[in-house]
């Protein structure tokens, strides 16, 4: 099995309505269709940009307001999703359960399903700054195009659950991302690579780029998207199938081919996932 997937790295900046969002997210679909895309994977929080557009007294929006989007941010990528035939990673968007919010990766499926993953481990400035909750439950995702997981930004720096989303099934994990420095990026970037040794499989990255200058918390940005591979010989050796240039506007796009994965879990130069010792650690449950 082979897809191709496309990676945004998601110019945030000051917009005046949801329209302006709408035209952005359309540009950069309309760039992976091009490129025959089966995925598109979109960064977290990228609709923060949408409380730039103010308040009646020009005041940016409070990340309580976000979740008022939700019904146009849904159909717009339903739509999308539809009308390109894609895989749409609708990167991430700000949901209200009750009393609560929860920072939520979505599936856009060609067919107009939704599928929806929240983010399990949440950083302390979304707790501090923004109370949000922690999701509860981890899903991988059947698509024709083979098994994916959605985890995002601090998700993939735990071991445990990679390798639960692996045992799963998962092949390929999408990690939409948000960081505001190097030390973010490079946290993310770093174990991201670990993940895709440890367990043999593909992880595709992209972060926010560009600045809100109005919107607490994300008045700065330092993103690049990579598609990330194990580090054995089908791949390349720094297992970098493909990056952007590092806080650029820019889409990244490359091949994923599934039966190197296999391959290599069966007779690569080394076997992580079959050789982990579950004699001396436990598995996942």
């Amino acid at each position: 099995m082979k897809l191709r997937v496309s990676a945004v790295q998601y110019h945030l900046h000051t917009i005046q309505s949801f329209d302006d969002f709408a035209k952005q997210v359309e540009h950069y679909i309309k760039t992976a269709e091009e490129f025959e895309a089966d995925f598109v994977l979109f960064p977290e929080f990228f609709t923060t940009q949408l409380m730039s557009t103010g308040d009646e007294q020009g005041e940016a929006l409070k990340i309580s307001n976000l979740p008022d989007f939700t019904e146009q941010y849904r159909s717009l990528f339903i739509d999308l999703a539809k009308r390109t035939n894609m895989h749409i990673i609708g990167g991430t968007h700000v949901l209200r359960k009750g009393d609560r919010l929860y920072n939520v990766a979505h599936l856009f499926y060609p067919d107009g399903r939704v599928a929806e993953q929240a983010k399990l481990h949440i950083t302390p400035t979304e707790v501090n700054e923004w109370n949000m909750s922690a999701g509860e439950d981890l899903q991988v995702f059947e698509t024709d195009k083979g098994t994916i997981a959605m985890l995002t930004c601090y998700d993939i720096e735990f071991p445990e659950i990679v390798r639960m989303a692996k045992a799963k099934g998962a092949d390929v994990i999408f990690c939409p991302s948000c960081t505001d420095d190097q030390h973010g990026f490079h946290r993310v970037r770093y174990t991201s690579h670990a993940r895709t040794i440890e367990n043999q499989v593909y992880v595709v990255t992209t972060g926010t780029v560009g600045s809100l200058p109005t919107v607490d918390f994300m008045r700065l940005n330092y993103g690049q998207a990579a598609v990330i591979s194990p580090n054995d010989i089908p791949f390349p050796p720094r297992g970098i199938l493909v990056e952007g240039e590092i806080n650029h506007d820019m889409i990244v796009t490359a091949d994923l081919d599934l039966q190197l994965l296999y391959d290599v879990r069966e007779k690569g130069s080394v076997t992580t996932w079959r050789d982990r010792r579950t004699d001396l650690y436990s598995d996942w449950k």
